[in-house]
C-alpha cells in the first residue's frame, strides 16, 4: 500500500491554527511535540518534509516532521531550543494554539526510488528527526523493501532521541540496527566513536542499496567519502544537513 499524501497546493502557504496535544522533554535541548489541526485534517506530508511554525510575537521557523504519514489525526515534531521561537514553543502548555504552514520541501523517495531496494539509513544527532518519518514508513510497509539497515550516532548517551523506539528497532529480526556515541559514560555499553566507525560493519550491495543520510555537515562529508569507497553511486544517496 502506498501513501496518498498529496497536499492541496493552494493551502500550504496559508497559516492554519494547530493545537499542541503533547509537549514533552526528550533531552536537555529537545522537546517532543504531537500536533493536531483544529479542523482535524491530516497534514498530508511525505517523509523528509517540514512545516513552518509561527507564534505571535516570535515569528516563524521551519521544523521537520518526524512521524510517518501513515499516522492519522496528528503529526509529530522534535524541536531543539536554539532561538526565540523554539524557546517559546518549549514553554507552551498542552492546548496552546500555534500557526502552521506546509508541508514543504523535497521528500525522501520512499514510494518510488527506494521501493523494492535495500535501504541504508545513516543519521546523526537531531538528523534522526526527519529520517524517523522515512524509517517508520519503510517499516510500516516492510514487505515492499529489501534489507533495512539503520545507523545512528550522537555525541553522548544523554543526547539519544526516541530511546524506546531505538530499542524496538534493535530487537527486530528484519532490521539491522547499530548505534554509537562520540563519548560514552559509565552506563554506556555500546560502541564509542563517530558514526563512520560503524560503516565497516555494514553489509550493503552498492548496486541494490539506496542510502538516506542526515546529520551535521561534517558527518555527511565523512559518510559520503566512505560511501564512495563502497561504490555507492551518488544518485542512490539522498542527504540533508538537518542535524546540528
Amino acid at each position: 500500500m502506498s501513501c496518498n499524501c498529496e497536499s492541496n497546493k493552494e493551502d500550504v502557504y496559508v497559516p492554519e491554527a494547530a493545537i499542541i496535544a503533547v509537549n514533552q522533554p526528550m533531552t536537555a535541548m529537545e522537546n517532543f511535540f504531537d500536533i493536531q489541526f483544529e479542523g482535524g485534517k491530516d497534514l498530508g506530508h511525505m517523509p523528509g518534509q517540514f512545516v513552518e511554525v509561527s507564534i505571535p510575537g516570535y515569528g516563524e521557523a521551519p521544523i521537520s516532521v518526524s512521524s510517518s504519514p501513515d499516522k492519522t489525526g496528528s503529526f509529530e515534531m522534535v524541536v531543539r531550543r536554539v532561538g526565540r521561537l523554539s524557546a517559546a514553543m518549549h514553554n507552551l502548555p498542552v492546548g496552546a494554539r500555534i500557526g502552521m504552514r506546509g508541508p514543504f520541501g523535497t521528500p525522501f523517495p520512499v514510494d518510488d526510488v527506494m521501493k523494492g531496494r535495500d535501504v541504508l539509513f545513516i543519521t546523526g544527532g537531531i538528523g534522526l528527526v526527519p529520517v524517523r518519518s522515512a524509517i517508520q514508513y519503510v517499516l510500516n510497509h516492510r514487505d515492499q523493501y529489501g534489507k533495512v539497515t539503520i545507523l545512528y550516532g550522537t555525541k553522548t548517551p544523554a543526547d539519544r532521541l526516541f530511546v524506546d523506539e531505538l530499542q524496538a528497532w534493535g530487537g527486530r529480526d528484519d532490521v539491522t540496527y547499530m548505534e554509537t556515541v562520540d563519548c560514552g559514560d559509565d552506563a554506556w555499553k555500546g560502541n564509542v566513536g563517530v558514526i563512520t566507525t560503524l560503516m565497516p560493519q555494514v553489509d550493503a550491495d552498492p548496486d541494490k542499496t539506496t542510502v538516506v543520510v542526515c546529520g551535521p555537515p561534517v558527518m555527511i562529508s565523512a559518510v559520503l567519502r566512505m560511501l564512495d569507497q563502497l561504490g555507492v553511486e551518488r544518485h542512490n544517496i539522498f542527504n540533508d544537513d538537518f542535524g546540528i
